[in-house]
C-alpha cells in the first residue's frame, strides 16, 4: 500500500480482448492507491506507443497479440531506460513464452483468472520492486529453461563473481522467489539493507529484474 501523501500507481492495460481489459480496470479502480490511465491499447505496438506517451509506473501485458506480441512489446518498453515494471498476462502458467517474456525484462507474471485481491496486490509490490513470483513458481519457471550452452555457465558463473560474499547470498536468495522480508530474516539483516543489496545486484549484473537474476543463478548451477 502506497502512503497517504505518495503519488497513485500508475497502471497501464495492454490487452487485445476487451473484455479482459474492461474486468481489470474495474478491478483496479476499486483500489484508493492505483490511477488506471484511460488508454487501453489492444496491441503490443500501440502498448509501447502509450507507455512512452503516458509513463505508467506499471503495465499489465497480455502476451498473445496479434501484430506485435506482448514479448516484443515487453523488450521495447524496457530498452527505453527507466522503463514501468512489466507484469505479463497469460492463460496458462505453463505456457513457455512466459520464460521469453521474462527474459525480455518482464517483473512477473500473472495468470488472468488471478484473484482480484491478488492482482491488486502484484501491482502494488512490483511498483515497489518487489517479486510477485512465489519460490515454486521461479523454480518451476528456471527448471522450464533448456539452459544455456557450456559457455553459457562459465559466463554465468563469472559474472556472478562481480559480487560481494553478502551480494552473492542475496542472489542465491532472490533466486530461490524469496522476498526482501525473507532474506532478511534468513540473513539477519533490516529490509532496506536488503533492498540495497539487491538494487546492487542487479546493477552488478546488469539485470533487469529479479527473475533475470534467479535465471543467471540458475544458468551458474548447471555444471
Amino acid at each position: 500500500m502506497t502512503t497517504p501523501d505518495a503519488p497513485p500507481i500508475r497502471v497501464l492495460l495492454v490487452d487485445d480482448d476487451a473484455l479482459v481489459r474492461a474486468g481489470l480496470r474495474l478491478i483496479l479502480r476499486g483500489a484508493p492507491d492505483i490511477d488506471v490511465l484511460p488508454d487501453d491499447p489492444a496491441d503490443g505496438a500501440a502498448g509501447v506507443q502509450a507507455a512512452r506517451a503516458q509513463r505508467p509506473d506499471v503495465i499489465l501485458m497480455d502476451i498473445r497479440m496479434p501484430g506485435t506480441d506482448g514479448i516484443e512489446a515487453t523488450k521495447s518498453i524496457v530498452a527505453q531506460g527507466d522503463s514501468p515494471h512489466v507484469i505479463v498476462l497469460t492463460t496458462f502458467d505453463t505456457d513457455d513464452l512466459i520464460v521469453q517474456a521474462l527474459r525480455a525484462g518482464a517483473s512477473g507474471f500473472l495468470l488472468k483468472d488471478t484473484p482480484p485481491e491478488r492482482l491488486v496486490d502484484a501491482v502494488r509490490s512490483v511498483a515497489a520492486g518487489e517479486p510477485i513470483l512465489s519460490p515454486s513458481v521461479t523454480r518451476q519457471l528456471v527448471e522450464k529453461i533448456t539452459g544455456a550452452p557450456p559457455s553459457g555457465y562459465a559466463a554465468a558463473r563469472d559474472r556472478l563473481s562481480a559480487l560481494t560474499q553478502r551480494e552473492l547470498e542475496v542472489a542465491q536468495l532472490v533466486g530461490e522467489g524469496l522476498s526482501n522480508a525473507d532474506i532478511a530474516g534468513q540473513l539477519y539483516m533490516s529490509v532496506p539493507t536488503v533492498k540495497a543489496h539487491v538494487s546492487r545486484v542487479l546493477t552488478k549484473l546488469d539485470a533487469d529484474n529479479r527473475v533475470q537474476v534467479a535465471i543467471l543463478v540458475h544458468d551458474a548451477r548447471q555444471d
